[in-house]
């Protein structure tokens, strides 16, 4: 099948949505596919990497990453992660399916065209998210949810929701209740030979000071305005009740972009001294990092957060984890851990203690757990395969229009 993939952020960029769509058009092109990605060819200059991805020019022109091609499109109009790429109208004309990853405000609407223009031609969406934002960005979003997504996804041959769990309470709920056969459950996956429980790296240790004889809560995320909803100020905030609770513990915090500062001011004015902001980290030592973490916790605050792919990888690496009770993230976190209470320092602090409290045969257990239901879960390859199967169904259902 020649496929496109479309999607509004890709590495280097470091986000969940372009990190999925990296690893899933990875393992199409692998099953002999020809695949393509499209996506904006201009960053805004305060979108700063997290943790490196794989590194890719910026430029327009085709570019083949191994053995897939990315084509790196000029926005006629961008506003942050939104993005309008008029070429799209021709980009697909040849495509056998169009999988395009939501939201992308800008050119959703123009791949909607797309299959207008060819029915034909089989559209699957990827729902990943609900939008939120305050003032009157928030507006906006509401009124395009209002309007135009279930105009956008009404056009889908197929659509995919990372859990069902999500689906049913994400604004696209009322579609699912609607429409539920063209509906299909897939989750996002994990290399599970690149994140696999390994010993700690002594020299990172040594690199950032940490105590080994500590406890470690690893966070790993984006800090910048688009994934504010990380939850960070939550962890802050739970780590000083552990520290006023003479709990010992230390924290790692993976991750970079504008919002770092001020959390480092917060840590800092809560004197958190055991508290290390290591900044954006090699796409090759992330591994490594996660193995310094005993567990990884995960507070978002809003349904922003769907699924939680740092989960996956924590778990890979046989770290236990520990998420906000969220439709979505909850089904991955409960596999491999806990949830606690949305917005809730105080339980989160709870929870952190309880975990630590327990004796090291539970907890070698509870990280041999982690590891197994991603094997047997959240494989990369199989979830490949079952994505072949939704392909197929979908053309089946536009040859019929």
């Amino acid at each position: 099948m020649k496929i496109a993939h479309i999607v509004s952020t890709y590495p280097p960029y470091y986000g969940g949505m372009g990190n999925v769509v990296f690893q899933t058009v990875e393992q199409l092109a692998g099953r002999g596919h020809d695949v393509y990605v499209f996506t904006p060819g201009v960053h805004e200059p305060n979108e700063v990497r997290a943790v490196d991805a794989p590194q890719t020019p910026t430029h327009a022109q085709p570019l083949r990453e191994e053995i897939f091609t990315v084509r790196r499109l000029s926005p006629s109009l961008r506003y942050g992660n939104a993005a309008r790429l008029p070429q799209l109208t021709r980009e697909l004309d040849d495509m056998d399916v169009v999988h395009l990853h939501y939201p992308f405000f800008g050119s959703a609407r123009l791949v909607r065209t797309w299959k207008q223009t060819h029915p034909k031609g089989a559209l699957v969406i990827t729902y990943h998210m609900d939008t939120r934002a305050s003032g009157w960005k928030g507006l906006i979003f509401q009124l395009y949810t209002k309007f135009w997504m279930p105009r956008v996804l009404g056009a889908a041959d197929a659509l995919i929701g990372s859990s069902f769990d999500y689906v049913r309470h994400c604004d696209a709920s009322m579609l699912y209740r609607d429409a539920p056969s063209v509906w299909h459950e897939l989750p996002f996956g994990v290399d599970i030979n690149r994140f696999f429980p390994r010993r700690r790296s002594e020299s990172l240790m040594h690199r950032h000071g940490l105590n080994p004889n500590l406890p470690t809560v690893l966070f790993v995320g984006g800090m910048d305005s688009a994934h504010y909803f990380k939850g960070m100020p939550d962890l802050i905030k739970a780590l000083f009740l552990l520290r006023k609770s003479e709990v010992p513990v230390q924290a790692i915090f993976v991750g970079d972009g504008n919002l770092r500062p001020e959390f480092e001011r917060q840590a800092h004015a809560l004197q958190l001294k055991a508290a290390y902001f290591v900044g954006r980290v090699s796409d090759v030592e992330l591994p490594e990092y996660y193995a310094l973490g005993d567990l990884c916790v995960l507070p978002s605050t809003t349904v922003g957060e769907a699924f939680g792919m740092v989960l996956l990888e924590a778990m890979a690496s046989g770290i236990p984890v520990l998420a906000s009770d969220l439709p979505g993230v909850r089904v991955v976190a409960g596999k491999g851990g806990d949830v606690v209470p949305v917005h809730n320092p105080a339980a989160l602090a709870e929870a952190i203690t309880s975990y630590f409290s327990q004796n090291d045969l539970i907890i070698a257990q509870m990280k041999n757990t982690a590891r197994a239901v991603v094997e047997r879960d959240y494989s990369w390859p199989d979830i490949a395969e079952r994505l072949e199967g939704i392909y197929k169904k979908a053309i089946a259902a536009a040859r019929l229009e």
